[in-house]
């Protein structure tokens, strides 16, 4: 008997080898490779040669056999399904599509199950649900699903309650299970309008012979689901792992079968959560919805910008910004501590912000107002614990070290948008007037912004002052009332 073939695949990226190797040779991927038995050939029809079926079926040359004119193609209005949360509804660019597959990854104990048990309770009242449990039993899901019911607004009586679930859960079946056939046939016996699969790693097709949650079950499952997904119109949400680096587990064959690609984020010290859009086919990428996590689950944040705005007393190297996060805006305090070292080389440190991005902005200050920044520490950090990544925080950030090192505070009421150039000049940041609107609504009165945007009178009818500048020097007298390259003697 011929002794089973076996193949090495990286958990990393998918990559195989004919032998082991420390490191992967397609990713560099260090003790990624798990060995795997070869499937055996499968016993399927031989193709016909493309000219006998042609001679056979007698195809008139140039005459299309199965393909049609895109303008044959019926039109279909796309009428999506609402999650029963609009930061959820915003993420996925208004709804959920008929037939769209959606991955949800993040942490482990973030709120993906949660997140997604509260939405399928929602849509339970308005559609037909499929929730696949395969981590947790049913009786752990029913115990999630009777403490998400008790966190409603209003508490109703022991009565009210079971009349409650029975309704919510009418049109919600649950499954736990782990075999990817069984799943495949509840799926067609019920036909839902939304699946839940939670998760797509615990799956296991028997016909394969590796382990689940390895390259080649997360591969074949996730392709046998958007088949059936695609052709009987049912939304599908699969819960995904992430690596220890942050990265979905997984092949990232994966990231490129489903529509979409959302992550949920959150410090762990914090109580607010963040779902991103990182792929979208049908709605913006980089949308942003913000949830708070309380005792009994996930609450939707429709203000997230006072989770990053401090208190009311204004202190010294603190400066307010307007980031935007796909068409979201939001107000962000930044705060900034600069002090002298007592090292050779000075420490610097950023906690929301790219550290390279903040040597290169004390270093346009240190060269454009003679600010001896080279000597001193510097730290910065964003208040809530939100990463922003755009450049048009550049002159917030500015701002805030140059306040703590001249201990000076800006006036109340002044928000600051711009990028800084290496020459020290103010670029122009997009979706300037929705940032403008945002801070107007939340009592802003002043908003130094780069020359030219042609606002004013925009900003006028926001109730804002708008203070343009053509440079970094120019913006911060505008922001802080004096010359910061002034000596202070």
């Amino acid at each position: 008997m011929a002794k089973p073939s076996t193949f090495f695949v990286c958990t990393s990226c998918g990559a195989q080898a004919r032998q082991f190797f420390g490191k992967c040779a397609s990713c560099g991927s260090w003790n990624t490779l798990v060995e795997q038995k070869a499937a055996p050939a499968a016993d399927s029809r031989r193709r016909r040669p493309v000219a006998e079926a042609a001679a056979a079926e007698a195809v008139v040359a140039g005459q299309p056999r199965r393909s049609e004119p895109i303008q044959a193609v019926g039109e279909r209005a796309l009428q999506r399904l609402s999650s029963g949360y609009g930061e959820f509804d915003r993420v996925l660019g208004g709804g959920l599509v008929p037939g769209s597959l959606v991955l949800v990854g993040g942490d482990p104990g973030i709120g993906k199950s949660t997140l997604l048990l509260q939405s399928a309770r929602a849509m339970a009242g308005r559609a037909s649900v499929l929730y696949v449990s395969a981590e947790e039993s049913a009786q752990q899901v029913k115990l999630r699903w009777r403490r998400l019911a008790e966190a409603s607004p209003v508490q109703p009586e022991a009565g009210e309650l079971e009349a409650g679930e029975s309704k919510a859960g009418a049109d919600f079946q649950l499954l736990a299970e782990t075999d990817l056939e069984l799943v495949l046939q509840e799926l067609e016996a019920l036909r839902p309008a939304v699946a839940i699969i939670d998760s797509i790693q615990a799956l296991h097709d028997a016909e394969l012979g590796s382990a689940p949650g390895s390259v080649s079950q997360v591969r074949e499952c996730a392709a046998a689901l958007a088949r059936i997904a695609k052709r009987q119109d049912t939304a599908l949400l699969l819960v995904g792992h992430v690596t220890k680096e942050g990265a979905l587990a997984g092949p990232k064959v994966l990231e490129h079968l489903v529509d979409a690609v959302l992550t949920f984020e959150g410090d762990r010290f914090a109580s607010h959560r963040l779902l991103r859009a990182v792929k979208n086919r049908f709605g913006a990428t980089h949308e942003l919805g913000v949830f708070e996590m309380r005792d009994r689950g996930l609450a939707e944040v429709t203000n997230p910008s006072e989770l990053f705005l401090g208190g009311d007393e204004p202190s010294a190297g603190t400066a307010t910004i307007v980031a935007c996060e796909g068409t979201r805006p939001l107000v962000v305090e930044m705060q900034a501590l600069v002090s002298t070292t007592s090292y050779a080389s000075p420490r610097r440190s950023a906690t929301g912000i790219a550290v390279n991005r903040l040597h290169q902005i004390l270093a346009v200050l240190e060269k454009h107002l003679g600010l001896p920044l080279s000597r001193f520490d510097c730290y910065l950090a964003v208040a809530g614990g939100l990463e922003v990544e755009e450049p048009a925080a550049d002159l917030g950030v500015a701002a805030a070290v140059v306040a703590s090192y001249r201990d000076l505070t800006l006036p109340p009421g002044t928000v600051l948008v711009g990028e800084l150039g290496l020459g020290g000049q103010l670029r122009p940041v997009g979706q300037l007037e929705l940032r403008l609107q945002e801070a107007a609504r939340l009592g802003f009165t002043r908003a130094v912004v780069p020359r030219g945007t042609g606002l004013a009178k925009a900003a006028a009818g926001f109730g804002l002052q708008l203070l343009e500048a053509g440079g970094v020097a120019e913006a911060l007298v505008a922001a802080l009332g004096v010359n910061p390259a002034d000596d202070r003697g």
